[in-house]
């Protein structure tokens, strides 16, 4: 009998766009997240906001705080609040990993993306450092700048 090879059918529900803008990625990591019946509905629909979330370890557990999880419109009764924290579920070595660069100064977990991978709720966490306001504006700068370069090429190749 053969195998039937599976592919990760990855689809994205939520990402922190300001998340690039902010900081500097170093490392990312895939996480589980433990959420009730009525917020997997409301997730899978897209009511997610992961703008100004974060992470932080606590003993041994990684949590997610401010992620908004819009109530389900017929959950009644079974709806919990919206902006509770959520408990990510990694293994140990992981989350002592984590806990190691987080102890590190200027170092935080942030949300990048909320995905369904094979029928389950995943969320890409990152180890992230926070950016000044000149790196920004340097960002900003040589983004503008590739835009110009790529104008000008397809105006020299036409």
């Amino acid at each position: 009998m053969a195998e039937k090879n599976k592919q990760d059918d990855i689809k994205v529900i939520a990402t922190n766009r300001k998340a690039y803008h902010d900081y500097f990625i170093e490392e990312t990591i895939e996480a589980g997240i433990e959420l009730k019946g009525t917020e997997v509905k409301s997730v899978r629909l897209g009511h997610v906001n992961l703008k100004d979330s974060f992470a932080r370890v606590e003993n041994g557990e990684v949590f997610l705080y401010n992620m908004h999880i819009s109530p389900y419109e017929k959950g009644n009764i079974f709806n919990v609040d919206p902006m509770r924290d959520r408990k990510l579920l990694l293994h140990k070595s992981e989350i002592n990993r984590l806990a190691g660069y987080v102890q590190q100064k200027g170092y935080t977990l942030i949300p990048l993306k909320i995905y369904l991978k094979r029928g389950k709720i995943k969320v890409e966490l990152a180890v992230a450092k926070g950016k000044k306001l000149f790196d920004k504006r340097e960002a900003i700068a040589k983004r503008d700048a590739e835009l110009e370069i790529r104008k000008k090429m397809k105006e020299y190749l036409r």
